[in-house]
């Protein structure tokens, strides 16, 4: 498998919010999770930790028995000011919809526009609705004001790279299970900044909510039908993410 060619860095997440702590361990995976500031209150600016570490240390749990892929177990969380993202190939980054979306600065914009440009692939998921998207596209024009978004059709190769996925999928999150959910979330898309090569740089999972697939993942009150699809299509992201 190509995968085995790659090389990646490992890390170990502080009990703090703020501090993660990463060492170098040899050819696993890490997970890296992206925290930021948000423009509003909210869930005191904590949106950015939502599932966390729930989703990403269940998610890896199956990445490993899945996909044979060699993961460190412990998920790690990183700012986009902090250069050590250049270490790793894959970004998550979730609720950029709310409190009035991220507030980046500076030197996070310069380093995600970096890090993207270099090689880097960022997965966005768990943001909805129409409000959701005009917070994100706001935030994101200031970071690739000249870039097109394009929507990923169903025959796009991250659809089928390792598991065979029909295009975009909607994962409930466990509160929208029953009916509940707004009408302008219901719809799943893939959307995608690419690059001059046509790799997919970011990645955008909208109106769907993988996290809490993975987070449920033993939760009687979650359908199995919806977390074995969160793990499928992500692995079919982070496969990608690691190849391109």
């Amino acid at each position: 498998m190509v995968l085995a060619f790659f090389c990646f860095f490992a890390a170990t997440t502080s009990a703090q919010e703020n501090v993660t702590k990463i060492g170098s361990a040899g050819d696993e995976f890490t997970f890296i999770r992206i925290q930021f500031d948000a423009m509003g209150q909210g869930w005191g600016n904590g949106g950015w930790a939502h599932d966390y570490p729930d989703a990403e240390i269940n998610f890896l749990r199956g990445v490993t028995r899945l996909s044979g892929i060699h993961i460190h177990a412990e998920p790690a969380v990183l700012r986009l000011d902090d250069d050590r993202i250049f270490e790793f190939p894959f970004l998550y980054l979730v609720e950029i919809g709310r409190d009035g979306g991220p507030d980046f600065s500076e030197k996070e914009i310069e380093n995600l526009r970096e890090y993207v440009l270099r090689g880097g692939f960022l997965l966005i998921d768990d943001f909805k609705g129409k409000a959701g998207w005009q917070v994100f596209r706001q935030v994101f024009q200031q970071i690739f004001p000249y870039s097109q978004w394009i929507k990923l059709d169903p025959s796009h190769s991250v659809f089928h790279i390792f598991y065979d996925i029909d295009g975009a999928q909607r994962i409930p999150g466990i509160y929208f299970l029953h009916g509940n959910a707004p009408s302008d979330h219901m719809n799943p898309e893939n959307w995608a900044i690419l690059d001059g090569k046509g790799r997919i740089m970011i990645l955008i999972n909208w109106n769907s909510d993988m996290g809490d697939g993975w987070e449920h993942t033993y939760d009687a009150d979650y359908p199995t039908k919806y977390a074995n699809l969160a793990y499928r299509l992500g692995i079919n992201y982070l496969v990608y993410g690691l190849t391109h």
